[in-house]
Order: structure tokens, then sequence, then C-alpha cells
């Protein structure tokens, strides 16, 4: 991967990049990171960082079904009456 980086326009500061991420998150993670890059045949450092944080960050929460529990109970009713205020006033 080194090899592949330096071969790129700023690729001895995306290989830094690279190698302080892993301070985070270890050389493991950053192995895996470089192996999935491989993989998917796209080698540049934010790819390579973007497989290190999906593979390090905690897992979301699932989400929430709070449409389901929303109903509404009452109708809302028009008010006409806000409209018929912005039209008696003097617009310029």
């Amino acid at each position: 991967m080194r090899q592949t980086l330096m071969k790129q326009a700023k690729g001895d500061r995306a290989f830094a990049d690279l190698l302080l991420a892993a301070r985070e998150t270890g050389l493991d993670a950053l192995e895996v990171a470089c192996q999935l890059s491989l993989e998917h045949k796209a080698m540049s450092a934010p790819i390579i960082l973007n497989e290190l944080r999906r593979l390090t960050e905690p897992a979301r929460p699932a989400a929430l079904s709070v449409m389901e529990n929303l109903q509404l109970k009452e109708a809302p009713a028009a008010n006409c009456a806000r409209y018929d205020q912005l039209l008696e006033g003097c617009h310029d």
C-alpha cells in the first residue's frame, strides 16, 4: 500500500495520515482496511481511512419506530383568519 500511495500526489502525507490513524485504532485494523481497499481496487488514503472508521466505530443503534407510535387524535382545524390578517395589511 505504501508503494501505491507514494506514486500518487502527496502520497507521503497520505501515508503519514494512515499511520496517525493507526495510533488510535491499531495496526491490525489498518491492515484490514488496506486489504478491503485492495479488494475493491480503490487504493487511496481517504478510502482506507473511511474503511478504518467503518471498522472501528461503534455500531449505530437500531432506528426507532417513532412514526408507528405517532397517531393524530384530533384533525387540525383550518384557521383562515390568519390568512385574512395578512391580506388586510398594507403591502407595498
